[in-house]
Protein backbone atom coordinates (compact mmCIF):
# COMPACT_ATOMS: atom_id res chain seq x y z
CA UNK A 1 0.00 0.00 0.00
CA UNK A 2 2.78 2.27 1.02
CA UNK A 3 4.77 1.49 -1.91
CA UNK A 4 1.70 2.13 -4.19
CA UNK A 5 0.73 5.90 -2.64
CA UNK A 6 4.51 6.65 -3.34
CA UNK A 7 4.66 5.67 -6.79
CA UNK A 8 1.22 7.25 -7.75
CA UNK A 9 1.85 10.34 -5.99
CA UNK A 10 4.87 12.03 -8.23
CA UNK A 11 2.92 10.69 -11.43
CA UNK A 12 0.03 13.04 -10.00
CA UNK A 13 2.43 15.71 -9.18
CA UNK A 14 4.02 15.82 -12.46
CA UNK A 15 0.49 16.03 -14.59
CA UNK A 16 -0.52 18.96 -12.38
CA UNK A 17 2.97 20.47 -12.70
CA UNK A 18 2.69 20.14 -16.66
CA UNK A 19 -0.82 21.43 -16.84
CA UNK A 20 0.10 24.71 -14.85
CA UNK A 21 2.95 25.17 -16.99
CA UNK A 22 1.03 25.14 -20.27
CA UNK A 23 -1.33 27.71 -18.31
CA UNK A 24 1.40 30.21 -17.48
CA UNK A 25 2.37 29.58 -21.23
CA UNK A 26 -1.12 30.24 -22.55
CA UNK A 27 -2.01 33.32 -19.60
CA UNK A 28 -0.54 36.60 -21.60
CA UNK A 29 -1.96 35.32 -25.18
CA UNK A 30 -5.63 34.46 -23.24
CA UNK A 31 -5.03 38.15 -21.28
CA UNK A 32 -3.98 39.95 -24.57
CA UNK A 33 -6.94 38.44 -26.84
CA UNK A 34 -9.45 40.91 -26.40
CA UNK A 35 -7.18 43.48 -27.32
CA UNK A 36 -6.07 41.71 -30.24
CA UNK A 37 -9.77 41.37 -31.54
CA UNK A 38 -10.20 44.79 -30.79
CA UNK A 39 -7.29 46.37 -32.71
CA UNK A 40 -7.75 43.78 -35.41
CA UNK A 41 -11.52 44.63 -35.95
CA UNK A 42 -11.42 48.61 -35.79
CA UNK A 43 -8.08 49.53 -36.29
CA UNK A 44 -6.09 46.50 -38.52
CA UNK A 45 -8.94 45.87 -40.64
CA UNK A 46 -10.33 49.31 -41.25
CA UNK A 47 -6.82 50.35 -42.38
CA UNK A 48 -6.46 47.42 -45.04
CA UNK A 49 -9.72 48.69 -46.68
CA UNK A 50 -8.26 52.20 -46.83
CA UNK A 51 -5.56 50.93 -48.41
CA UNK A 52 -7.43 48.95 -50.80
CA UNK A 53 -9.44 51.91 -51.42
CA UNK A 54 -7.20 53.95 -52.26
CA UNK A 55 -5.75 51.93 -55.12
CA UNK A 56 -9.34 52.32 -56.91
CA UNK A 57 -10.05 54.64 -59.54
CA UNK A 58 -13.83 56.47 -59.27
CA UNK A 59 -15.42 58.08 -62.06
CA UNK A 60 -17.34 61.23 -60.77
CA UNK A 61 -20.25 60.88 -63.12
CA UNK A 62 -21.23 57.74 -61.67
CA UNK A 63 -19.52 57.81 -58.47
CA UNK A 64 -18.69 53.82 -59.39
CA UNK A 65 -15.17 52.11 -58.36
CA UNK A 66 -13.21 49.77 -60.06
CA UNK A 67 -10.11 48.62 -58.29
CA UNK A 68 -7.01 49.31 -60.70
CA UNK A 69 -3.99 48.57 -58.45
CA UNK A 70 -2.47 52.47 -59.35
CA UNK A 71 -0.98 54.39 -57.08
CA UNK A 72 -1.77 57.40 -59.15
CA UNK A 73 -5.00 58.66 -57.25
CA UNK A 74 -1.92 59.73 -54.55
CA UNK A 75 -0.19 62.22 -56.66
CA UNK A 76 -3.45 63.60 -58.81
CA UNK A 77 -5.35 63.92 -54.93
CA UNK A 78 -2.47 65.71 -53.60
CA UNK A 79 -1.73 68.18 -57.02
CA UNK A 80 -5.77 68.66 -56.78
CA UNK A 81 -5.53 69.59 -53.10
CA UNK A 82 -2.08 70.88 -52.32
CA UNK A 83 -3.24 74.74 -50.87
CA UNK A 84 -5.31 72.65 -48.69
CA UNK A 85 -2.32 70.49 -47.54
CA UNK A 86 -0.11 73.52 -47.27
CA UNK A 87 -3.22 75.40 -44.81
CA UNK A 88 -3.01 72.27 -42.80
CA UNK A 89 0.60 72.58 -42.35
CA UNK A 90 0.65 76.31 -41.24
CA UNK A 91 -2.19 76.04 -39.38
CA UNK A 92 -1.08 72.70 -37.22
CA UNK A 93 2.61 73.94 -36.88
CA UNK A 94 1.36 77.59 -35.78
CA UNK A 95 -1.28 75.79 -33.01
CA UNK A 96 1.53 73.60 -31.71
CA UNK A 97 3.78 76.31 -31.42
CA UNK A 98 1.57 78.34 -29.67
CA UNK A 99 0.73 74.71 -27.15
CA UNK A 100 3.85 74.23 -26.90
CA UNK A 101 4.69 78.17 -25.52
CA UNK A 102 1.42 78.03 -23.18
CA UNK A 103 2.03 74.36 -21.89
CA UNK A 104 6.01 74.56 -20.91
CA UNK A 105 5.99 76.79 -18.30
CA UNK A 106 2.58 75.56 -17.00
CA UNK A 107 4.06 71.58 -17.07
CA UNK A 108 7.60 73.29 -15.59
CA UNK A 109 5.79 74.89 -12.70
CA UNK A 110 3.40 71.40 -11.98
CA UNK A 111 6.57 69.43 -11.75
CA UNK A 112 8.74 71.86 -9.85
CA UNK A 113 6.43 73.50 -7.38
CA UNK A 114 3.26 71.39 -7.18
CA UNK A 115 4.34 69.59 -4.24
CA UNK A 116 1.74 66.88 -3.28
CA UNK A 117 -0.88 68.44 -5.08
CA UNK A 118 0.83 67.87 -8.45
CA UNK A 119 -2.54 65.51 -9.75
CA UNK A 120 -4.96 68.09 -8.54
CA UNK A 121 -2.95 70.44 -11.01
CA UNK A 122 -3.04 68.22 -13.51
CA UNK A 123 -6.70 66.96 -13.08
CA UNK A 124 -7.50 70.93 -13.23
CA UNK A 125 -5.79 71.28 -16.41
CA UNK A 126 -7.76 68.74 -18.15
CA UNK A 127 -10.95 69.02 -16.51
CA UNK A 128 -12.47 70.99 -19.46
CA UNK A 129 -11.35 68.49 -21.86
CA UNK A 130 -13.72 66.51 -20.05
CA UNK A 131 -16.33 67.98 -22.20
CA UNK A 132 -17.38 66.52 -25.94
CA UNK A 133 -14.74 67.79 -28.57
CA UNK A 134 -17.69 69.36 -30.75
CA UNK A 135 -19.44 71.16 -27.75
CA UNK A 136 -15.81 72.81 -26.45
CA UNK A 137 -15.54 73.72 -30.26
CA UNK A 138 -19.37 75.07 -30.72
CA UNK A 139 -18.41 77.18 -27.35
CA UNK A 140 -15.55 78.93 -28.62
CA UNK A 141 -18.06 79.92 -32.06
CA UNK A 142 -20.01 81.73 -29.04
CA UNK A 143 -17.06 83.42 -27.69
CA UNK A 144 -15.64 84.86 -30.87
CA UNK A 145 -19.15 85.57 -32.66
CA UNK A 146 -19.69 88.97 -33.39
CA UNK A 147 -22.30 89.28 -30.90
CA UNK A 148 -20.35 87.61 -28.54
CA UNK A 149 -19.15 89.10 -24.68
CA UNK A 150 -15.22 89.47 -26.31
CA UNK A 151 -15.96 91.37 -29.47
CA UNK A 152 -18.49 92.92 -27.84
CA UNK A 153 -16.43 94.78 -24.98
CA UNK A 154 -13.73 94.95 -27.46
CA UNK A 155 -15.84 97.50 -29.59
CA UNK A 156 -17.37 99.40 -26.39
CA UNK A 157 -13.80 100.30 -25.54
CA UNK A 158 -13.43 101.42 -28.79
CA UNK A 159 -10.26 99.21 -29.21
CA UNK A 160 -11.27 97.05 -32.38
CA UNK A 161 -13.52 98.58 -35.39
CA UNK A 162 -16.78 97.81 -35.77
CA UNK A 163 -16.72 95.98 -38.49
CA UNK A 164 -14.37 93.49 -37.50
CA UNK A 165 -15.03 89.91 -36.82
CA UNK A 166 -12.99 86.87 -36.06
CA UNK A 167 -14.85 84.07 -37.07
CA UNK A 168 -14.75 82.63 -40.69
CA UNK A 169 -10.83 83.62 -40.16
CA UNK A 170 -7.68 81.81 -40.07
CA UNK A 171 -7.14 83.49 -36.41
CA UNK A 172 -10.49 81.37 -35.22
CA UNK A 173 -9.24 77.84 -36.74
CA UNK A 174 -6.03 78.17 -35.30
CA UNK A 175 -7.58 79.48 -31.37
CA UNK A 176 -9.59 76.57 -31.94
CA UNK A 177 -6.75 74.18 -32.46
CA UNK A 178 -4.73 75.57 -29.82
CA UNK A 179 -7.00 75.13 -27.25
CA UNK A 180 -8.24 71.50 -28.22
CA UNK A 181 -4.87 69.76 -28.67
CA UNK A 182 -3.89 71.81 -25.45
CA UNK A 183 -3.53 68.35 -23.02
CA UNK A 184 -1.58 66.46 -26.00
CA UNK A 185 0.78 69.04 -25.81
CA UNK A 186 0.78 69.56 -21.89
CA UNK A 187 0.96 65.70 -20.39
CA UNK A 188 4.01 64.99 -22.59
CA UNK A 189 5.91 68.10 -21.74
CA UNK A 190 5.00 67.15 -17.48
CA UNK A 191 6.10 64.02 -17.79
CA UNK A 192 9.39 64.89 -19.39
CA UNK A 193 10.22 67.62 -17.12
CA UNK A 194 9.27 65.19 -14.05
CA UNK A 195 11.36 62.50 -14.80
CA UNK A 196 14.41 65.40 -14.80
CA UNK A 197 16.87 63.98 -11.76
CA UNK A 198 17.21 67.17 -9.25
CA UNK A 199 20.69 66.12 -8.13
CA UNK A 200 21.67 67.06 -12.06
CA UNK A 201 20.11 70.64 -10.83
CA UNK A 202 22.17 71.18 -8.06
CA UNK A 203 25.09 70.02 -9.24
CA UNK A 204 24.39 73.09 -11.89
CA UNK A 205 23.95 75.36 -9.17
CA UNK A 206 27.00 74.26 -7.47
CA UNK A 207 29.03 74.71 -10.49
CA UNK A 208 27.90 78.75 -10.46
CA UNK A 209 25.26 78.53 -12.60
CA UNK A 210 22.15 80.77 -12.47
CA UNK A 211 18.51 79.72 -13.04
CA UNK A 212 18.80 81.41 -16.81
CA UNK A 213 21.93 78.95 -17.20
CA UNK A 214 20.07 76.16 -15.59
CA UNK A 215 17.27 76.31 -17.54
CA UNK A 216 19.11 76.46 -21.03
CA UNK A 217 21.45 73.94 -20.44
CA UNK A 218 19.84 71.51 -18.43
CA UNK A 219 16.39 71.43 -18.47
CA UNK A 220 15.70 72.63 -21.67
CA UNK A 221 17.83 69.95 -23.33
CA UNK A 222 16.69 66.87 -20.97
CA UNK A 223 13.13 68.05 -21.71
CA UNK A 224 13.68 67.57 -25.74
CA UNK A 225 12.36 63.86 -25.69
CA UNK A 226 9.20 65.64 -24.30
CA UNK A 227 9.18 67.90 -26.32
CA UNK A 228 9.30 66.46 -29.47
CA UNK A 229 6.81 63.70 -28.51
CA UNK A 230 4.02 67.05 -27.41
CA UNK A 231 5.00 68.38 -30.83
CA UNK A 232 4.42 64.96 -32.54
CA UNK A 233 1.19 63.92 -30.41
CA UNK A 234 -0.66 67.61 -31.17
CA UNK A 235 0.74 68.44 -35.27
CA UNK A 236 -0.60 65.40 -36.31
CA UNK A 237 -4.06 65.11 -34.89
CA UNK A 238 -4.61 68.94 -35.59
CA UNK A 239 -2.98 68.60 -39.15
CA UNK A 240 -6.09 66.15 -39.93
CA UNK A 241 -8.69 68.38 -37.87
CA UNK A 242 -11.64 69.04 -39.62
CA UNK A 243 -14.05 70.24 -36.75
CA UNK A 244 -12.54 73.64 -36.33
CA UNK A 245 -12.56 74.56 -39.49
CA UNK A 246 -15.99 73.74 -40.23
CA UNK A 247 -17.63 75.47 -37.13
CA UNK A 248 -14.93 78.55 -37.26
CA UNK A 249 -13.50 79.07 -40.36
CA UNK A 250 -14.57 79.55 -43.25
CA UNK A 251 -14.35 78.82 -47.18
CA UNK A 252 -11.24 80.18 -47.85
CA UNK A 253 -9.54 78.73 -44.79
CA UNK A 254 -10.12 74.81 -45.85
CA UNK A 255 -7.91 72.24 -44.04
CA UNK A 256 -7.40 68.59 -46.19
CA UNK A 257 -8.93 66.95 -43.26
CA UNK A 258 -12.45 69.13 -44.45
CA UNK A 259 -11.57 67.77 -48.08
CA UNK A 260 -11.44 63.96 -47.00
CA UNK A 261 -14.81 64.33 -44.92
CA UNK A 262 -16.61 65.72 -48.06
CA UNK A 263 -15.22 62.61 -50.16
CA UNK A 264 -16.64 60.41 -48.25
CA UNK A 265 -20.08 61.70 -47.15
CA UNK A 266 -20.73 64.45 -50.13
CA UNK A 267 -18.93 63.68 -53.24
CA UNK A 268 -18.59 59.54 -52.46
CA UNK A 269 -15.04 59.74 -53.93
CA UNK A 270 -13.55 56.64 -51.77
CA UNK A 271 -10.70 56.30 -53.75
CA UNK A 272 -9.70 60.13 -53.45
CA UNK A 273 -10.76 60.53 -49.78
CA UNK A 274 -8.60 57.31 -49.14
CA UNK A 275 -5.66 58.42 -51.21
CA UNK A 276 -5.26 61.81 -49.17
CA UNK A 277 -5.80 59.85 -45.95
CA UNK A 278 -3.13 57.72 -46.84
CA UNK A 279 -0.91 60.82 -47.37
CA UNK A 280 -1.53 62.00 -43.59
CA UNK A 281 -0.69 58.48 -42.25
CA UNK A 282 2.41 58.66 -44.48
CA UNK A 283 3.12 62.16 -42.78
CA UNK A 284 2.57 60.58 -39.10
CA UNK A 285 4.80 57.47 -39.61
CA UNK A 286 7.01 60.44 -40.73
CA UNK A 287 7.20 62.36 -37.73
CA UNK A 288 7.26 58.99 -35.50
CA UNK A 289 10.17 57.98 -37.28
CA UNK A 290 12.18 61.16 -37.18
CA UNK A 291 11.84 60.93 -33.43
CA UNK A 292 13.30 57.01 -33.25
CA UNK A 293 15.73 58.40 -35.05
CA UNK A 294 16.84 60.87 -33.27
CA UNK A 295 15.69 60.53 -29.89
CA UNK A 296 15.96 56.71 -30.20
CA UNK A 297 12.94 53.65 -29.44
CA UNK A 298 13.07 53.44 -25.99
CA UNK A 299 11.58 56.55 -25.24
CA UNK A 300 8.68 56.32 -27.35
CA UNK A 301 6.63 54.20 -24.90
CA UNK A 302 7.55 56.89 -22.23
CA UNK A 303 5.96 60.00 -24.18
CA UNK A 304 3.92 58.38 -26.90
Amino acid sequence: MDESVLTDHPRGVGKKRHSSGWGKKLAPYLLSLPAGVWLLLLFIVPLCILLIQSLETCSPATGACVMTWSWGELPHQVNLYHQQFITSLIFAAIATVIDLIISFPIAYWIAFYGGRRKNFFLIMLLVPFFVSFIIRTIVWEFILSNNGFILTLLRNQHLVPSGFHVLGTSYAVIAGLAYNYLPFTALPLYVAIERIDRRVLDAAYDLYANRREAFLRVILPLSLPGIFAAFLLTFIPAFGDYVNQEILGGTGNTMVGTVIQNSFLVNFDYAGGASLSVVLLAVALLGIWLYARLLGTSTINEYL
